[in-house]
């Protein structure tokens, strides 16, 4: 009868204001939350079929719940390189352990981008869950797959070792006296060539002793600190433009090479009438014009060599000699620029805003460490919520496809940043006060139809 319709009917209002309060309480209790996406339970009527003309029976209502999970959070700074943020669609990928990572361990999608480097040296953030990417190829690209997540890997960043960074180029800025220093008669010479100014630095009561040197620092493979010098000496016999030069090793002993000690290169060195180098007719690396640079193999290869002692590899610096200058002027190192760097620890972590995850070294190096993927769905509302702030795949959110942060519609990663909960309080607190309201509505309707139940049951009487 429409008495007892009624009577459900307010039973299916508690239950459903029941879920709404339910929703309201877990959107206040994570108002704080990273990146919390609210839940709201929306009401539909329950329509029975009206069998007697002239009746109505109550169908009721039932609550539906809804969860905003493509809403975007506000976006705040933090303090930590590691925290990260998306701004726009997507989701971080990640798994619940780091190590031995398989096909079959789950993996899970998530905002909460509060990483943090846990002891193993694994991106985690607070609910454990470790961050996924693609790990750096030897080649320094990227094997992205939109589809296969067992590309990717939990993203480590301390078990890399140290970096090395050795010397490939040397960029060097200095002026030669036009006079010279040492005269034609103090060089013994043999044909056209100085006798030699790598065996005066190796002993100074042999050889010739140099107008001018100007010593490199060279970085080896193994990040050992090593110096070339490059030594001038005013050739008075030829033009007044020629100067003979050579590149040895300081000690000799670091290079292996047949004849003079630790001589590298030797020959001259041509300027122009206006001072400047002459590089098409000089000949100190070889024949005129040769491209300037230092060539060593590797220890235990041909000569010119590392010394077989050091174990080191080969090793080419390209040498910018541009702005050598031959001037009547005191002969003077103006600057040396030159890369490389010794052995260096890492001491930062930091993520661009393309996913790039890279490790910071105390000797000024950084390492490429894993690229972070995006994962997108058609729907993410649909996805399933699981504990840690965290979702699953289902049907209703579709096919998932990994994306490079800011490519094909996937959001950007904000570094240092964290996205704030979605949670509105002032909404909240309304809607409180509304399902309240509706809730004891509910009860009245049961109280009422009781009575009314009642004074049927004592027509009897």
């Amino acid at each position: 009868m429409s008495i007892n319709s009624a009577m459900l009917a307010g039973v299916s209002g508690l239950v459903a204001n029941s879920s709404a309060l339910a929703a309201i309480s877990d959107n206040i209790a994570n108002v704080n939350t990273i990146a919390y996406k609210r839940n709201q339970v929306n009401f539909a009527n329950v329509v029975t079929a009206q069998s007697v003309k002239g009746t109505y029976s109550a169908g009721g209502v039932q609550g539906l719940a809804r969860q905003f999970v493509s809403q975007q959070g506000l976006i705040q700074s933090s303090g930590s390189a590691t925290d990260l943020a998306i701004s726009g669609d997507g989701f971080f990928i990640v798994a619940q352990k780091g190590a031995g990572l398989t096909a079959t361990d789950a993996r899970s999608f998530t905002r909460q981008g509060s990483f943090s480097v846990d002891a193993d040296g694994y991106l985690v953030n607070d609910a454990k869950l470790y961050l996924q990417g693609w790990p750096r190829q030897a080649d320094g690209t990227y094997n992205v797959n939109p589809s296969d997540l067992n590309n990717m890997q939990s993203i480590n960043v301390k078990n890399l070792g140290a970096a090395v960074s050795p010397t490939t180029r040397s960029t060097v800025n200095a002026n030669l006296n036009a006079a010279g220093v040492v005269s034609a008669a103090e060089a013994a010479y043999d044909g056209a060539t100085v006798a030699s100014m790598a065996d005066y630095a190796d002993d100074p009561s042999t050889g010739t002793r140099p107008d001018f040197v100007i010593e490199l620092n060279i970085i080896d493979s193994q990040g050992g600190s090593r110096k070339a010098a490059m030594a001038f000496l005013k050739d008075d016999a030829a033009t007044g433009n020629t100067w003979h030069a050579e590149i040895y090793a300081i000690p000799a002993s670091d290079v292996d090479v047949a004849g003079r000690p630790g001589q590298i290169a030797a020959g001259q060195v041509v300027f122009n009438a206006d001072g400047s180098i002459d590089l098409a007719s000089t000949t100190l690396f070889g024949a005129a014009g040769a491209t300037p640079e230092i060539v060593l193999n590797a220890s235990g290869g041909a000569q010119p060599k590392w010394s077989d002692a050091l174990g080191i590899d080969a090793q080419t610096v390209s040498l910018n000699l541009d702005n050598i200058t031959q001037y009547a002027q005191t002969s003077t190192v103006n600057s040396i620029g030159q890369n490389g760097a010794g052995v260096g620890n890492i001491v930062a972590i930091e993520v661009s805003e393309d996913g790039i995850v890279s490790a910071i070294y105390d000797n000024s190096q950084i390492r490429e460490v894993a690229k972070i993927g995006i994962a997108t769905f058609p729907n993410p509302d649909g996805l399933t919520q699981v504990s840690g702030n965290a979702y699953r795949p289902t049907l209703a959110a579709g096919q998932m496809t990994i994306k490079e942060a800011g490519i094909g519609g996937a959001g950007q990663i904000s570094p240092s940043s964290l996205e704030a909960s979605t949670v509105d309080l002032s909404a909240e607190f309304t809607g409180l006060i509304q399902t309240q309201k509706a809730y004891s509505a509910s009860s009245k309707i049961i109280t009422t139809a009781d009575q009314m139940l009642e004074e049927l049951i004592n027509i009897k009487r």
